[in-house]
């Protein structure tokens, strides 16, 4: 699953306008317009490459859930020695999938009970160690990568949860 489909997904999940793209890439603090956004929102094939198609790097998603937390969080001001930005918090060694789970945990004030139940509704059943254990920060004796499979069944229920409601 590459970014450029965990935007599609989560957009899907989330019911999010193109409008609302592109001011949560601003907030973010990546320029991107409407039509940039249908862009970055083409589906590509793997057989073949669109041309049209804004291929998602891994600073622009990271930028895109920054923005989405101050979308629906509102901008946090910033404490005494502490920079206005939040530091990109994807390198290359970070997996997309683990940031992805956390930074919307943060901005849907999910709490784990939340969490687990978005996996439920999805028909996975993660316990509450495996959830803390994909939310740890990378380097912990506990963290645990989280794949594909994981974050494609959370987006899928996300969308089953907030589509419904």
């Amino acid at each position: 699953m590459d970014n450029n489909d965990i935007l599609i997904r989560l957009r899907y999940a989330l019911e999010i306008k193109n409008k609302e793209m592109a001011e949560i890439f601003n907030l973010g603090g990546v320029e991107v317009t409407v039509p940039e956004v249908i862009k970055i929102l083409t589906k590509s094939d793997d057989d073949a490459e669109f041309e049209d198609q804004i291929k998602c790097n891994n600073s622009m998603l990271d930028s895109f859930l920054n923005g989405f937390i101050i979308f629906k969080r509102g901008k946090q001001e910033p404490k005494p020695g502490q920079s206005d930005t939040p530091e990109p918090a994807l390198k290359k060694s970070v997996n997309v999938n683990n940031l992805l789970l956390k930074k919307v945990k943060i901005a849907l004030a999910l709490n784990t009970e939340d969490m687990l139940e978005i996996f439920e509704i999805a028909g996975i059943k993660v316990t509450k160690g495996e959830l803390g254990a994909l939310l740890r920060k990378e380097g912990h004796k506990n963290y645990k990568e989280c794949g594909d499979k994981f974050a494609r069944n959370f987006l899928k229920g996300l969308a089953l949860k907030y589509r419904e409601s």
